[in-house]
């Protein structure tokens, strides 16, 4: 029982230290010029999932998604965009897409690392950089549908909205997947302990 209210109480400090990271970056990226001119309906290019990421590696899926939830309300009350149909159906749409299950699969990145298994460097290093992967397309579906749903309204004209969504939330899914991937195998060293969790087992 101490074992696991201590496990707890170490997965709750640490998420909190990760979360508050997690949103500074994201707010200092936010306010970079070039995001504000390339993506005015929202969306930005940042490395502010990492810290999620690597929460999610060290503690698991639940843990993680639990992060990823709370994430999700900081970025309402940081900057809620509402859609033009302004319906009760549309908002809440907005806010399940845009922002719950947008952010929330992040913590499930651990679920996909381990299909490629734990037992030496390379194939953590895999498992890292693909789980970091899935988890972006993850998000990039829920924001393509809530684009092609709720703001087919900001496409050019004559342009369809669905096409509209997928190079849209593209523009700025890429560069931060790429991110994602890059930071995490130059981190991989210098945060590897972090990663493992035998120091968990011995909480």
């Amino acid at each position: 029982m101490k074992t696991n209210h201590k496990k707890n109480l170490l997965a709750l400090v640490e998420g909190a230290m990760m979360l508050a990271l997690a949103w500074v970056i994201d707010y200092v990226c936010a306010l970079a010029p070039y995001n504000a001119i390339l993506f005015p309906a929202g969306g930005s290019i940042t490395i502010g999932m990492l810290p999620l990421v690597y929460f999610a590696f060290r503690h698991g899926a639940i843990w993680g998604m639990g992060a990823g939830l709370v994430f999700s309300g900081l970025q309402m009350l940081n900057s809620f965009y509402i859609p033009p149909a302004q319906t009760w159906w549309a908002v809440l749409l907005c806010v399940l897409l845009d922002y719950v299950i947008a952010f929330t699969v992040i913590g499930s990145a651990s679920l996909f690392s381990k299909l490629f298994g734990q037992k030496n460097q390379t194939l953590r290093l895999t498992g890292y950089g693909m789980g970091a992967v899935i988890v972006c397309v993850l998000r990039y579906i829920s924001s393509v549908l809530s684009g092609g749903i709720l703001w087919g309204s900001y496409a050019p004209e004559g342009m369809n909205p669905w096409i509209y969504s997928l190079v849209y939330n593209g523009s700025y899914m890429l560069p931060n997947t790429v991110i994602a991937v890059l930071a995490l195998a130059l981190l991989q060293k210098p945060l590897g302990k972090f990663l493992r969790r035998e120091d968990l087992k011995k909480a």
